[in-house]
């Protein structure tokens, strides 16, 4: 199961990632838009490795199906985005994180008539995965209201689309290659946000104050890391079973449970840098959270 080990790796570096954007760089959510065109626009920079990856034309169903796959994921983007604008991210993550898994469920049972599901174990495993990662994510006090949960199912619902779309590409192309046709589609998707929105013309070429270059660093090392995580999480689509797709889905959880680990082990040992206080409540909950997800990937790798 060399998929398994590959989607928490990229879920760990995933975890990373938000902590560097969360306590170092970021302020507040820009516009959506701009944000979802900044990442299908360094998305087409894969093409670089096409010349040493076998890169081909493949059948012209194959090619749609991959641009369309890769605009859905940027149009998931902007939804999240704008979800997380609108409203807090602890009102919204656990639902998105929850649906996200139960959508890609529901759209590869659908797709595929019933032919492709989980094993009972898997069910089971893939149950205690979605538990866990609502509960590692939920605060009673910011439970999620009727427009912040539509918000979430229209991102959860192009996300989840993105990724079954993105494992059929895989059942016929190779992995770079599909995952550059792919990156393409995010490419033109946000060609036509730069063309249809004035807005994001007018945010890429406002005059800028300068990054230090320290900062410069950190961000753009943090970039290529995010970048890194998303290939790692494409080569496990490829290289799970199709009906297992939605197990790398609930696995999100992982990434929360690094994110809890590492927010402790910072506001314990640099607490000038992060200062965590959780009461006993709240470590009671997560603790149960993580037990769940543990349980989870104890389901998945007995035999």
């Amino acid at each position: 199961m060399l998929w398994l080990t590959i989607t928490i790796l990229a879920y760990f570096i995933l975890a990373i990632v938000f902590l560097v954007d969360k306590y170092l760089l970021t302020g507040s959510i820009p516009n959506p838009k701009v944000y979802a065109f900044y990442v299908g626009t360094l998305g087409i920079l894969v093409l670089v490795l096409a010349p040493f990856v076998g890169f081909y034309i493949p059948e012209k169903s194959q090619i749609a199906l991959s641009l369309l796959a890769g605009a859905v994921f940027v149009y998931g983007l902007f939804w999240f985005y704008k979800t997380l604008q609108l409203f807090e991210a602890s009102r919204v993550v656990p639902a998105i994180g929850g649906l996200t898994p139960l959508f890609t469920f529901g759209l590869i049972y659908l797709f595929t008539l019933g032919q492709e599901i989980l094993s009972p174990k898997g069910f089971m495993a893939f149950i205690l995965l979605v538990l866990g990662s609502i509960l590692i994510n939920l605060k009673k006090e910011k439970l999620i209201n009727l427009k912040s949960f539509k918000f979430s199912i229209l991102t959860a619902f192009f996300f989840s689309l993105a990724f079954v779309l993105t494992k059929y590409i895989y059942l016929v192309q190779s992995f770079w290659n599909g995952f550059i046709w792919r990156s393409i589609g995010g490419f033109l998707m946000a060609a036509c946000f730069f063309t249809f929105f004035p807005e994001i013309k007018k945010e890429i070429f406002r005059k800028r104050e300068k990054f230090q270059k320290k900062t410069a660093v950190v961000f753009l090392s943090n970039q290529t890391a995010g970048a890194g995580a998303a290939i790692l999480q494409n080569w496990a689509i490829f290289l799970a079973p199709l009906a297992y797709v939605p197990v790398i889905h609930a696995l999100n959880g992982t990434q929360y449970v690094f994110l809890f680990i590492f927010s402790i082990f910072l506001s314990l040992k640099f607490p000038q840098i992060l200062k965590e206080e959780i009461s006993k409540e709240v470590l009671s909950q997560k603790i149960i959270a993580i037990l769940l997800i543990g349980g989870g990937l104890i389901l998945l790798t007995s035999r």
